[in-house]
């Protein structure tokens, strides 16, 4: 298996299906794999041992013009953000990912080595966590599609979206709104501030902060993808109670006041609507103590007659809530 690049003008139809894994293979072999990967890639399946614990499984899709665009995003970048939302999940089930399986399809035309380069930024992200790709499968298609299945395992119990119970609280890890300002800023024509286009490109999620929380007794948790209020109606709805979120406790960084200023947002709108930072948002009982890195920023409560929901400063919010795929 040669360890050259292909030519910059090399196309995956030069470069053929067998090379572009060999080269993957390469590229993926670099993070060890670790005592519990007894088969890697290279066979019909992968074979891990799960000595013990929960195992947690989640599965994502990334689709060229939908969640990212190459002018926006090199390729790397790519691979970073689709690695981090994967990892995400699992720390969101306060567990630690551990293996990652990968489907690649993109148009024959695609340049080798961004397919490369993109293999290249997700292993970096995976190896964070210590986190290896075991497997997967490649193909033709329209455009760029990524197909990732993550497998994890919890030492703990798991913590679920539908734990929550009135007069918890609720408490955030990790950036918030960074990623939807750098998508503003980008959306405009514009690459600064540099910061917020950064995070937009390479998310950075609080990895380990899940398992930190999961030991602390959390009653209930999601990272944030599509959107803080958008996320926490989902812990709302499958724990049967009403959210409410202080808007005074939420940090509102330099960057983004920036950005609203000169876009005449309200600042408010890219943290409370914003995704893709995946930062972590969990319920603790009333008293307990947050884990390290962790903010207060609302409290769980009885629903109201219309049912679970989320509001904020005790009223519904007409602002957007977060993304929504369809």
């Amino acid at each position: 298996m040669s360890d050259a690049l292909p030519a910059p003008d090399t196309t995956l139809a030069d470069l053929g299906e067998f090379a572009l894994i060999d080269q993957v293979a390469r590229i993926v072999g670099q993070v060890a794999p670790g005592e519990d990967v007894l088969v890697g890639p290279g066979d019909d399946a992968a074979v891990l041992r799960v000595r013990k614990g929960h195992v947690v499984v989640s599965t994502d899709l990334v689709v060229e013009g939908r969640h990212f665009r190459k002018d926006w995003a090199d390729a790397a970048d790519v691979g970073h953000r689709a690695a981090a939302q994967n990892l995400s999940d699992i720390n969101a089930m306060g567990g630690r990912a551990q293996w990652l399986t990968v489907g690649f399809a993109a148009p024959p035309t695609l340049e080798a080595r961004w397919a490369l380069d993109f293999v290249r930024g997700f292993a970096e992200e995976c190896a964070l966590v210590g986190a290896g790709v075991v497997g997967g499968d490649v193909t033709s298609a329209d455009k760029i599609t990524v197909a990732v299945t993550v497998i994890g395992a919890c030492t703990v119990s798991p913590v679920l979206r539908s734990g929550a119970q009135a007069g918890d609280v609720v408490a955030l890890c990790g950036r918030q709104g960074w990623s939807a300002g750098g998508l503003a800023v980008l959306g405009r024509g514009f690459r600064s501030p540099r910061v917020l286009v950064d995070a937009y490109r390479r998310p950075e999620p609080p990895y380990g902060a899940g398992a930190l929380a999961a030991e602390a007794g959390a009653t209930a948790m999601i990272d944030i993808s599509d959107g803080l209020l958008a996320d926490v109606a989902h812990v709302a709805r499958a724990s049967g109670v009403g959210i409410d979120i202080e808007s005074a406790t939420l940090e509102v960084p330099e960057p983004l006041l920036a950005v609203a200023s000169a876009t005449g947002a309200d600042p408010l709108t890219f943290v409370l609507g914003g995704g893709e930072d995946h930062s972590l948002v969990a319920t603790f009982p009333a008293g307990a103590a947050l884990p390290e890195g962790w903010l207060r920023i609302g409290t769980v409560t009885t629903p109201g007659d219309a049912g679970p929901a989320v509001t904020v400063d005790g009223a519904s919010y007409d602002g957007p809530t977060g993304w929504t795929h369809f």
